[in-house]
């Protein structure tokens, strides 16, 4: 039984090549034709519209000058979509990066930010080829959703200074409270021309999505903000008075400065991009999933994550990864394969080498109006509310998630949420395991979690009792149910522990029964397991449960028979 198992699951084992071959290889294998070309065209015109403003805001907000965002999303966003998993996916600067950008520039300058994207992109290459990426979507949905809303309010925090022209006599602090004692102290230096402007594009944006949903409401509202700063010579501060402008083409390649010391410094900012790139991309691909009824190949998409990020580094782009509104709009422009990731990249790179000049004159307080609608959508308000108030394990999650990133650190944030994710999801668990006992009428059944009652006639007589695990049986329960087994000696002449609804069988189990089993030998206790799986009995077997310490049985059945003597007492080999 277990080599044809095997057999089976070797021939519905996907190949090397099937996990990763990029969408592009497949979309082209099924015939593209001209009206693909043409939707995908389209879509991409349409992603590069809402891509432009907004990879040059993240840029800002990250700490670096505004090309480098686009940077990103011409190098990454093109390889993300040419070598990755997914059909949809669209690639560039995300939010999510801002603060841990925003915190490496800080720590150690440009080149050490360079240095780690390169490093994490490696690092999402090797997770990738060593398969590694269907553990990532383990993360439970309150981390996810905890972890969004609180860089959604860091990244706001951090936008307040350009909303609202705010001077500040020294540098902005980076943690979460001094910045707003800051802030407040700055109150008296509002810049009531910037702040008009900032009303005015998140005003633009929020009446042009309700009244005209499918025009470029961030572009529009972009051009607008900047056309009234020309026109009547406000005075706020501009791309091209703060940076002089943007380049009119792509950085040439280059390697940063690198040294093993400089590596190990900037380690930890590397893995940290690795694991938020791997989530993000991941996450956004699953969203592509959902609106089209397509699966990603997650493996492949991580490499590609990783091959983009190598080369974004090495044209002086920050941290590529997919982005989940971008990819949205790409599928909602009816998008039918990565090409149109690909023109999203090309006519990013077009408007960059035509139009640079005209980027001088955006406003930063529109810059800042878009990210705070980024902000105020990339919270998701209803699945917040609706997990506070689904059960507590998971407001604790939610809470402790979104509590420690906004307060302390992003990762500890991902990593506290995830234990007691984990932690939460052992207890439940632990709580759906139950053991049954059919005893004799006059006595009372012991349970674990519910109540089964089985068919006296066949589960019961005066000298054996049989009881029933059901349920995963692992080391969460393993305290429940083996109170109830060490209780078996004292009871009955034979002891039947029925296992044929036990799925999942760990050590720390086989040890609980190992254990039953030698205190039922002392008391004389003949002690009858039916109804395992070849797997289980193997796990049982190897812990030392074995004849004649134990016997096993097909069924419960079978274990009665063996009893009466109605049967010989043969022991199924392990490949039954």
């Amino acid at each position: 039984m277990d080599q044809s198992r095997q057999a089976v699951h070797q021939a519905v084992k996907p190949t090397f090549s099937e996990l990763f071959t990029p969408k592009l290889v497949t979309v082209w294998r099924e015939g593209y034709r001209l009206p693909h070309f043409k939707a995908d065209v389209i879509a991409g015109l349409t992603v590069a519209i809402v891509a432009l403003p907004l990879s040059m805001a993240i840029a800002i907000a990250s700490g670096v000058t505004p090309e480098r965002g686009l940077y990103t999303s011409i190098v990454g966003g093109f390889i993300i979509s040419a070598l990755g998993g997914s059909r949809f996916q669209i690639g560039g600067p995300a939010g999510a990066f801002i603060v841990l950008v925003a915190a490496t520039v800080a720590r150690v300058g440009l080149d050490g930010l360079l240095l780690a994207t390169m490093m994490a992109g490696v690092f999402l290459i090797a997770i990738g080829y060593l398969r590694l990426g269907t553990y990532i979507k383990f993360i439970p949905y309150p981390v996810t959703v905890g972890f969004t809303a609180g860089i959604a309010v860091i990244i706001f925090s951090g936008q307040i200074v350009e909303l609202f022209g705010l001077t500040l006599p020294g540098r902005e602090p980076g943690p979460f409270v001094p910045k707003l004692i800051a802030l407040g102290e700055a109150a008296g230096t509002i810049n009531l021309a910037a702040t008009v402007v900032a009303a005015l594009t998140i005003a633009t944006i929020a009446v042009l999505k309700r009244w005209r949903p499918k025009w470029p409401a961030m572009l529009i509202a972009i051009g607008l903000a900047s056309v009234v700063v020309a026109l009547l010579a406000l005075p706020a501060e501009t791309i091209g008075t703060r940076y002089g402008g943007i380049p009119r083409s792509l950085q040439w390649p280059g390697m940063p400065p690198v040294s093993f010391g400089r590596m190990l410094d900037v380690l930890p900012d590397a893995i940290a991009f690795a694991l938020l790139g791997a989530i993000e991309s991941l996450l956004s691909a699953v969203v592509a999933d959902g609106m089209t009824g397509r699966r990603h190949r997650s493996n492949c998409e991580l490499v590609a994550q990783g091959f983009a990020n190598v080369a974004s580094a090495l044209f002086g782009g920050i941290c590529a990864t997919g982005t989940i509104a971008r990819t949205a709009t790409n599928v909602r422009a009816g998008a039918h394969g990565p090409v149109s990731g690909m023109v999203h990249s090309g006519i990013l790179l077009v408007l960059m080498l035509v139009a640079a000049p005209l980027a001088s004159y955006i406003p930063l307080a529109a810059l800042a109006g878009v990210l705070a609608v980024v902000c105020w959508n990339m919270v998701e308000k209803q699945a917040f509310a609706t997990l506070l108030r689904a059960s507590r394990g998971d407001a604790l999650v939610l809470m402790a998630t979104f509590l420690i990133v906004v307060f302390r650190d992003l990762t500890e944030g991902i990593v506290v949420g995830f234990a007691l994710g984990s932690i939460l999801f052992i207890d439940r668990m632990a709580k759906s395991v139950a053991v049954e006992a059919d005893l004799a009428q006059d006595d009372v059944a012991d349970s674990v979690g519910g109540a089964r009652t089985y068919d006296s006639a066949e589960a019961s007589d005066a000298d054996t009792v049989v009881y029933r695990i059901s349920g995963a049986f692992f080391f969460g329960a393993a305290s429940a149910v083996g109170s109830v087994l060490d209780r078996i000696a004292d009871q009955r002449r034979n002891f039947v522990l029925d296992c044929s609804a036990v799925p999942l069988f760990d050590s720390t189990a086989a040890n609980v029964i190992e254990s039953a089993a030698h205190k039922a030998g002392r008391a004389g206790v003949r002690f009858i397991i039916s109804g395992a799986s070849p797997q289980i009995r193997r796990m049982l077997i190897n812990h030392g449960v074995k004849p004649p310490l134990v016997t096993y049985a097909a069924s419960i059945r079978d274990a009665r028979g063996q009893l009466a003597g109605r049967q010989e007492a043969e022991q199924p080999s392990l490949n039954d």
